[in-house]
């Protein structure tokens, strides 16, 4: 027996097209160096409209990709619908990538068009020579003619292009599990790897991030976009809030603490999401200079583990609530919200809090042993996480790393725990957990810990070869400014709160933990750094 409902597509050109006019006057706030830039759903709408027909002139007629090269403001976020819209694909290229990966990622997604923010240019242009199948450049938010192109590309103004353009577009039937968008993991092992999202799977995963059981965006949300348009397609938060209304504020490139800041005082977001590093440094800058950002009713931090004591420091003195989630580009990114159950308080509410969270309906997962068992969601077993769902990834483009897919099940890398009511405590990447004397120690866990310091402002834990052990840990140390602390006084602060096997028997005290292009402590570069010897290590 079939059912008797229609079957309509779910696709990116009927939410814009929804979000546009049911949503009209929720609005999209870019922040610039004269303060804020507004426009409207309505306004979106158009200007989308505008970017498909320039980019049919252009030659993009099928499934070609289009990059983008840009910061989080709307001309941005019209790239985001128009493209996938007019059946395109969207290839949001990472502005942090090394040269030799920005350029590995566009000639393997074969970018056939790059928009670009002005203030980007100089870094497109070292790498535009190299970019093989890029026939034209948009230069929007700055001066075309000063990109100096190589033969064959030809350099376009936004404006001028969209002015020439009708504020109305033919969005055609799209089957909504062909592909929307694209964006190619941070490479930190081997070379980046593309992740193909449809139709499909970002319509579901914005369905999941209005939820309540997640980011709960609603109309009378102001959210203040921090993380990048080009990592994890922004957590879905883009593609969400135009299906609720929820009114976006975009920082473009003033992600400093104390822009960041201003941008608070004046747009008074409800909502924000952003990694945590973000938010240490904005937790400096307002012990500095104190304002009130209780308009925040929640902050939503991923990425990597949200030290404890930078929750509870945001809650109790400004009364901001930290919300733990867990993801990767690999799943869309949403894969766990740390929403504590009902009925949950005090201490046992903020334990549900520590962990990276609950998995929705959508998002199946299982841990596995190093012998490739099943284990049980006791919150005791651990093992290598495993997902499944409508909006993870079952394959890299191209068919690059098949060993990270196995019976349709992605194989993240992370290593943690399940409790029996299923939310996910992550202790290690598999690549990252300390293995002493048989014994496994969670680098997360001691850097949580190093960091609920008072005088601590980061801390990166890493392996180090023991002749005895095979390994031990190394804690890599920053400072606050205008605090200090020595290794002896955080193995003793440490004495009580870790097991005595594992307190570490080498520091060392840095400017800065390296950090990746999306914001993650950079261990491998870390890991580069002691074998070089050029960290001063301090042992006991």
């Amino acid at each position: 027996m079939l059912s008797t409902m229609q079957d309509g597509q779910l696709s990116l050109a009927n939410l814009l097209e929804h979000g546009s006019r049911v949503h009209a006057t929720s609005q999209v706030t870019t922040w610039t160096d004269q303060g804020p830039r507004r426009e409207t759903y309505a306004d979106l709408g158009r200007n989308a409209a505008r970017l498909a027909n320039a980019l049919r002139s252009l030659g993009i007629t099928g499934d070609q990709r289009v990059g983008t090269f840009m910061w989080n403001n709307a001309e941005h976020l019209a790239a985001y619908f128009a493209i996938p819209a007019m059946g395109a694909v969207l290839h949001t290229l990472n502005i942090r990538l090394f040269p030799e990966q920005l350029t590995f990622v566009a000639n393997h997604a074969e970018d056939q068009v790059v928009l670009v923010d002005g203030s980007l240019v100089p870094l497109l242009a070292k790498q535009l020579p190299e970019l093989k199948t890029v026939r034209h450049v948009i230069v929007a938010n700055g001066d075309p003619a000063t990109l100096q192109a190589p033969s064959g590309v030809e350099v376009h103004s936004y404006d001028a292009l969209l002015a020439a353009q009708p504020d109305t577009f033919d969005w055609p039937e799209i089957d909504e599990r062909s592909a929307a968008a694209m964006c190619y993991t941070s490479g930190t092992t081997g070379e980046p790897k593309g992740v193909v999202y449809s139709h499909r799977s970002i319509w579901l995963h914005s369905m999941q991030v209005c939820m309540t059981d997640s980011m709960q965006l609603s109309p009378a949300d102001r959210a203040l976009v921090i993380v990048p348009m080009f990592h994890a397609m922004s957590w879905g938060m883009p593609y969400a809030a135009m299906m609720v209304g929820a009114s976006l504020i975009m920082p473009d490139r003033f992600l400093q603490p104390k822009p960041l800041a201003q941008i608070l005082a004046s747009e008074k977001p409800t909502f924000a999401g952003a990694v945590p590093t973000i938010w240490q440094g904005l937790l400096q800058q307002l012990e500095a200079e104190p304002q009130d950002i209780s308009h925040l009713r929640e902050v939503v931090v991923g990425g990597s583990a949200c030290p404890p004591a930078l929750m509870h420091t945001f809650e109790e003195r400004y009364g901001v609530p930290i919300l733990h989630a867990w993801g990767m580009t690999e799943t869309s990114p949403l894969g766990s919200v740390a929403r504590p159950p009902a009925g949950a308080t005090g201490e046992q509410a903020w334990q549900y809090r520590y962990t990276q969270g609950r998995f929705p309906a959508s998002v199946r997962a299982r841990l596995i042993d190093d012998d490739g068992n099943v284990l049980p969601w006791d919150n005791e077993s651990v093992g290598e996480l495993e997902v499944a769902g409508p909006w993870i990834a079952g394959a890299y483009h191209g068919g690059a790393d098949p060993e990270k897919f196995h019976d349709g099940w992605l194989r993240t890398g992370d290593v943690g725990k399940i409790s029996p009511d299923g939310y996910l405590t992550l202790t290690d990447r598999a690549k990252d957990v300390i293995k002493s004397g048989g014994e496994w120690i969670s680098s997360v866990d001691l850097e949580n810990t190093v960091m609920s310091h008072p005088a601590v402002a980061e801390a990166a834990v890493i392996g180090v070869p023991d002749e005895k052990w095979d390994e031990r840990p190394l804690v890599a140390v920053v400072v606050r400014e205008g605090q200090s602390v020595t290794a002896e006084e955080l193995r003793e602060f440490l004495s009580d709160k870790v097991a005595k096997w594992q307190l570490p028997e080498h520091w060392t005290f840095i400017d800065e933990v390296p950090k990746t292009s999306v914001g993650k402590f950079d261990k491998k570069r870390l890991r580069a750094f002691h074998s070089q010897g050029k960290l001063d290590v301090t042992h006991f």
